[in-house]
């Protein structure tokens, strides 16, 4: 089942001056359940910090963010979070990193196999289970956090540019299975990414990010079919404005 996300006030700072510096400012989203949704934006925007706020992993200077109804206090199963950089135990097999993930749940030792060779197999890498990741390619590697965060079957599905270390190949397999994943599953996706191309070959909405504080600078509905070139370029010069 998947949840909405909603942003209310959302202000976010660091260090001694949060409030006088923040990094997000009073910012309002709302993200319906099922929706596929990336937030664009140059680098220091506050893409991230929007993604560890809903995630639990800050904590807001000011406002709230809503899953479902529930608001975020912390980190919790209902939200999977895929990040840039794997972050697999080395001395664990990958099915052993998909355990070990699922152990928080309280889940028995069988469960956890099972549910861990299920995802395995959702991200097509069944036959890589008891590999460890210094014998997977990044592209596997990649696959391996995702089925980690999917075998909790989250409500909400993070990703902070995920797939920006791989090669144009691999993260255009990748692009197509997390559609795939998606359209499946019906799982809430939000997805940072500074590449527009990558955003709207898989978003059906992108929010602009930009300013400091950061804020929504534009919000685009993604029509189907093939990529928009107008929309494109309409991206492009509002992320150079940002």
């Amino acid at each position: 089942m998947s949840q909405s996300i909603r942003l209310e006030g959302l202000t976010v700072g660091y260090g001694p001056h949060r409030r006088s510096a923040p990094v997000l400012d009073r910012t309002e989203l709302d993200l319906p359940a099922g929706s596929f949704t990336a937030l664009l934006g140059p680098s220091g925007c506050g893409k991230s910090t929007v993604l560890n706020a809903v995630a639990g992993f800050v904590r807001p200077t000011a406002g709230q963010v809503l899953v479902g109804a529930r608001p975020v206090t912390g980190p919790g199963p209902d939200r999977g979070v895929v990040f840039q950089h794997y972050a697999l135990f080395p001395w664990l097999t990958a099915r052993g990193n998909v355990e070990f993930a699922l152990k928080r749940l309280g889940l028995p030792r069988a469960e956890r196999r099972s549910r861990a060779l299920a995802a395995l197999e959702e991200v097509e890498l069944a036959d890589g289970a008891e590999k460890y990741p210094a014998e997977l390619s990044g592209g596997m590697q990649q696959r391996v956090a995702l089925a980690r965060a999917l075998a909790a079957e989250p409500e909400v599905l993070l990703m902070d540019e995920p797939f920006g270390a791989l090669d144009a190949l691999t993260r255009a397999r990748m692009q197509h299975l997390l559609t795939r994943l998606w359209q499946r599953t019906g799982t809430t996706v939000l997805f940072v990414t500074h590449d527009i191309d990558e955003a709207l070959a898989l978003a059906e909405r992108v929010l602009v990010l930009g300013g400091k504080p950061g804020r929504v600078l534009a919000d685009h509905a993604v029509p189907s079919g093939p990529p928009d070139p107008a929309l494109r370029e309409l991206i492009a010069r509002q992320l150079s404005d940002a």
